[in-house]
């Protein structure tokens, strides 16, 4: 059976009904999304659904939910375009590491593809009127209203690629428009803006990585590297369920089939920083 004959027939049983653009707007909007909102979305597609029309018709959902006056933000990493030193799955051969880093293409914001995230941010980036960012790692993408101020600066100098998620990322410039957190069929380990917490958060020691990345640097290929705290989302799932328990912020509801969860970012953030300093802390104090 074809995964696409599945996907009709899962669909069919818990719904009834193809899943189309109406039906989305119409279950985003109950779920508390709003014209005008600045929106950053995470998503898999494989929860929603059969879609009528597929990641084209959630997008184009997403951008009629939010409006003229609305922003969708949505995370379009090249996780492929790294030092391969640091894969993992599956690693390469340490005999071709050179070669690798010799002849992967640099980053191009209009050509690169997402790596990792999924068809509906890969959509989405490719769609008109969409803007992305140029960082060669942790690029985003934006449309509408705030498109512009949300990626501002963001990768344009391959001499400061460090802190790409913070506060002068995508997500630093959410946290100061006021943005929401829209997770569309995954976990808070999808969810990018506690990773603005992981800079702010005063914990340590914190951990480094040596990143490189090809980039375009007047119009030449250059391999450039760089050196970041190491990310680290392995108890992003601790810190959803409990900001869930103890702020009442979060919206739940289904959009499709998919469990869907809306929250505002700046509290989000905000808690997740006071309970990386309580935790992390505690973490390093007993590792020590």
């Amino acid at each position: 059976m074809s995964r696409e004959r599945q996907l009709i027939e899962r669909t069919h049983e818990a719904l009834g009904r193809p899943v189309t653009r109406s039906c989305l707007i119409e279950e985003l909007k109950a779920l508390g999304v709003e014209e005008g909102m600045t929106l950053i979305v995470h998503s898999a597609m494989s929860t929603i659904g059969w879609v009528a029309g597929g990641a084209q018709t959630v997008v184009e959902a997403l951008q009629t939910a939010l409006g003229d006056t609305g922003t969708l933000v949505m995370p379009t990493h090249t996780g492929h375009l790294s030092d391969p030193a640091h894969w993992q799955n599956p690693p390469a051969p340490e005999s071709w590491w050179g070669s690798i880093r010799e002849e992967l293409p640099a980053f191009d914001p209009d050509l690169t593809p997402v790596w990792g995230m999924g068809v509906i941010p890969e959509t989405f980036r490719r769609m008109p009127g969409v803007r992305r960012s140029r960082h060669p790692h942790l690029s985003f993408a934006a449309w509408g209203a705030q498109a512009e101020a949300a990626l501002a600066g963001h990768g344009e100098d391959p001499n400061r690629l460090a802190e790409p998620l913070g506060e002068d990322s995508p997500i630093g410039r959410m946290y100061e428009l006021g943005g929401y957190v829209l997770l569309l069929g995954v976990g808070y380990d999808s969810n990018t803006s506690l990773h603005l917490s992981e800079y702010r958060a005063k914990y340590g020691p914190k951990p480094v990585d040596t990143l490189g990345a090809p980039v375009a640097v007047d119009g030449e290929r250059r391999w450039v590297q760089y050196v970041d705290i190491a990310l680290d989302p392995e108890d992003f799932p601790r810190i959803g369920a409990e900001f869930e328990l103890d702020a009442g912020l979060v919206r739940f509801g289904r959009v499709g089939m998919s469990a869907a969860r809306l929250m505002p970012q700046r509290p989000l953030v905000d808690y997740a920083t006071a309970w990386m300093e309580r935790h992390r802390g505690e973490r390093g104090a007993t590792d020590a």
